[in-house]
């Protein structure tokens, strides 16, 4: 049986000594898998992130790095392979020039001088980011912002990348732009765990769907099942994703076989129909 590339065993968190951020969550990924993982404001999700990345230390329960505890000794090696890029870019970008804010992963690598220019110019190049390389990031728009974010985490080479609701404060070319980088490291063999609320985008980037809750896990599986779960979308506070909705009103109406999956992109509905749509 396939081993997880990463575990979480049991893992609770608090902020305030009282109630629980995190209450008994455990979880298993696999590399290479796209994971959505949803839930409403206050539900975990964050905070889950930055125990995955070694950020935070759960106070009970344990986090398994191919198999392994993390431990002090090994958490440089959890945030290496496992980077993190927050919701919000001001508080993750530190430096004074775009080049410098994607060269600190890698310098406190201790890499070669010449390792730590490649891996800038690959991060920088991958996310068309060669223009801004001298231009203070405060500068930049939201969108240019994120997309400096993520090449920090490119720099570093993670091979499991952690967004925490990536599409904040994009615009829809923004949001264009991210799904084609995403599509890209997912094609490069890429781990990615993304927290959303974006219903549609969850049901056809994904291949697995995690729902937070209270600060459990209340549903795990794949999309289609899990979103056609009223309860667990009542618990989460959580709408299932148009598609959805008109698949089932085209499967009712006998336009659709009965035995038909759901289309999962419009891509997917026109070849369905054999249309194309506007």
């Amino acid at each position: 049986m396939e081993q997880p590339v990463l575990q979480a065993k049991s893992l609770y968190f608090s902020y305030d000594g009282k109630g629980n951020a995190l209450d008994g969550v455990s979880l298993n990924i696999y590399a290479g898998e796209r994971i959505a993982v949803l839930g409403p404001n206050g539900a975990g999700k964050s905070t889950f992130f930055l125990c995955l990345n070694g950020v935070l230390t759960p106070e009970r329960g344990e986090i398994l790095l191919d198999g392994e505890p993390v431990g002090k000794k090994t958490r440089k090696r959890l945030c290496e392979r496992a980077g993190i890029v927050f919701q919000n870019a001001d508080d993750q970008i530190i430096a004074s020039t775009v080049a410098a804010e994607v060269s600190f992963g890698p310098m406190n690598l201790r890499l070669p001088k010449d390792e730590v220019v490649r891996r800038v110019d690959h991060a920088l190049d991958y996310m068309d980011l060669q223009a801004f390389r001298e231009r203070p990031p405060h500068e930049l728009s939201g969108g240019e912002k994120k997309r400096v974010t993520i090449a920090d985490i490119l720099a570093m080479e993670s091979e499991i990348i952690l967004f925490d609701e990536p599409a904040a404060s994009l615009d829809p070319a923004g949001e264009d732009r991210l799904e084609a980088v995403l599509a890209r490291l997912s094609d490069e063999g890429r781990t990615l765990v993304i927290s959303t609320h974006d219903m549609d985008f969850a049901f056809r980037w994904a291949t697995r769907a995690v729902v937070f809750a209270g600060g459990r896990v209340i549903a795990d599986g794949v999309p289609e099942t899990v979103f056609r779960d009223t309860e667990t979308l009542h618990r989460a506070h959580l709408k299932p994703p148009a598609m959805l909705g008109v698949f089932d009103l085209l499967r009712s109406r006998g336009l659709v076989r009965k035995s038909a999956a759901c289309p999962r992109t419009l891509a997917d509905l026109e070849a369905m129909l054999g249309v194309q749509t506007v």
